[in-house]
């Protein structure tokens, strides 16, 4: 890749992205890549539809048009295995543009129902030429919903394609086309490479989403799932080839512990409910809890912690990111609230501090810079943009002189961008890493010239940062197997929440596997 941008191809770059470009990019030695967006809408996925109104019930059968199909291939349809599902939602009953989403569904060829929609199918219809799943929902004020599935022609062994419909006491909610692609590994690999695994341990509570480690222990958060509550479970991990389990922490009416960071004698767990919860780890296989914050309670999606600050992005109801003055660890101050200049777009999802700076990944609305050395006054100064944006995660730090940052998505097509962020007013994208566009990033840790990404169905990936214009991959390791306890529910499975505290090794999550130690590479 060259490093010099002339005028008539900064011209271009600046065409395709969202972020435009300025005469003055060439401060970055790399030059500015153009920019495409994730989740491209490419037409409908299969030549059939759904009928709006219909003799028929919605969501039956008989309602859905696959005369331009080729049914006959269904006969060659998988009979069991997890599929991850490319939706193209129409945006509107009579619109020809459509949406795309990701979900997942798992066949069963035995005696327990296949899995659509998050849950076991109501009808499992599949024939020589019929693929039809229907799976019905009694929603908590009381409205029945039914979310059907019908196959129009097998592309490959590995790829099926059809119709769906989502209804809502008999009428269309939503409609559209769909592509169902086997949750198999990338070609040519195989369970690992470059990186050893040394033990797992299952997690009971819910499930797992993110890690801490501290005093030799690790604490495993999780979330409210299939009938299970989430919570916090402790191993210690002061020999990580023989994990031993310490405690499991559960709050009544308060499980969906999505977060979770650590200072001295105090763990905070990011809580949907409560806000942040602050656990005494004097002890540290034994939490005890002390309180809850701030006095009102918010939904608190995660946590960051930088020296003596401690920040908690919070999605609702204000869509807010608080800072917590954490010098004594066991009693936070609240300091900050801040919210972004469009507060109209999208959460604070995730964020990360570096250097007098908060880059939060406030989903739709975009990748965010935000000047944080006055911490009783926050001011944005930066941010990046795509198309179809759910920025969900990133890593910052210097290479090569400049201030790096690696963000990634989580959604259909989402991959690993590489932003010089040097000037955030002039937010340059001069590198990307993508594997296959059916997997998407959760979590990643930056050390030194590696980045540790947790990439969901895709596992553990360990790339080579050094030139951040052209990451490289080093190591890799497939958590994923079909075969797994509860695969098949969600377009989120696999690796998610990930550590790499300095002691030899990573500690990772898995949604079904639960705590996986491996060697650093």
């Amino acid at each position: 890749m060259t490093r010099t941008l002339g005028a008539w191809a900064c011209l271009a770059a600046c065409v395709l992205s969202v972020v435009g470009c300025r005469s003055d990019e060439a401060d970055s030695p790399w030059p500015a890549l153009p920019e495409n967006g994730d989740a491209v809408d490419t037409g409908a996925l299969a030549p059939c539809s759904h009928a709006v109104q219909a003799v028929a019930s919605c969501g039956e059968l008989s309602r859905f048009n696959l005369s331009s199909c080729d049914r006959a291939t269904l006969a060659n349809a998988p009979t069991e295995g997890v599929y991850i599902l490319k939706n193209r939602a129409l945006s509107s009953a009579s619109s020809t543009g459509g949406v795309l989403y990701a979900s997942a569904m798992k066949l069963s060829g035995g005696s327990e129902p296949s899995i659509i929609a998050g849950g076991p199918s109501r009808v499992d219809s599949r024939g020589a030429d019929t693929f039809y799943l229907s799976r019905e929902t009694r929603l908590a004020n009381g409205d029945m919903a039914v979310t059907s599935y019908a196959g129009c022609q097998l592309s490959s062994s590995q790829q099926l394609t059809g119709c769906y419909v989502v209804c809502r006491n008999g009428e269309v909610r939503t409609r559209g086309t769909f592509e169902a692609l086997h949750a198999t590994r990338r070609e040519g690999e195989q369970e690992a490479e470059g990186i050893q695994l040394v033990s797992e341990s299952f997690v009971s509570l819910g499930v797992p989403v993110d890690i801490y480690v501290a005093k030799g222990h690790a604490y495993v958060v999780s979330v409210d799932m299939h009938a299970r509550t989430g919570g916090l479970t402790v191993f210690d991990v002061r020999d990580p080839a023989k994990p031993v389990f310490q405690s499991r922490v559960t709050l009544p009416g308060d499980s969906y512990w999505n977060g979770v960071w650590s200072k001295g004698d105090a763990l905070y767990v990011a809580s949907a409910t409560r806000g942040v919860l602050v656990f005494d780890i004097i002890d540290p296989g034994q939490p005890f809890f002390l309180k809850s914050l701030p006095e009102a309670p918010i939904d608190v999606h995660t946590v960051f912690v930088e020296g003596d600050r401690l920040y908690a992005m919070s999605p609702s109801p204000q869509s807010e990111t608080l800072l917590f003055d954490i010098a004594q660890p066991l009693e936070p101050v609240l300091l900050t609230r801040f919210s972004a200049e469009d507060g109209q777009t999208g959460y604070p999802h995730d964020a990360f501090a570096y250097q007098g700076r908060l880059y939060v990944n406030h989903w739709n609305l975009g990748y965010l810079v935000v000047d944080v050395s006055n911490p009783s006054r926050f001011k944005q100064v930066g941010k990046y943009q795509y198309k179809n944006q759910t920025s969900h995660a990133s890593a910052v730090g210097t290479l090569a002189g400049r201030t790096i940052a690696f963000e990634g998505g989580e959604s259909y097509d989402a991959h690993l961008r590489v932003l010089d962020v040097t000037d955030p007013d002039k937010v340059v994208k001069i590198g990307e890493f993508q594997l296959r566009s059916q997997s998407s990033i959760h979590n990643m840790v930056l050390v030194g010239t590696r980045l540790y990404v947790a990439w969901y169905h895709e596992g553990v990936r360990v790339l080579d940062v050094s030139e951040p214009s052209q990451p490289r991959q080093l190591a890799y390791f497939n958590t994923f197997r079909e075969t797994d306890f509860e695969r098949g529910y969600s377009f989120y499975e696999g690796a998610l929440g990930m550590r790499v505290p300095g002691d030899g090794y990573v500690y990772v999550v898995d949604s079904s596997r639960g705590l996986l130690i491996f060697r650093e590479p």
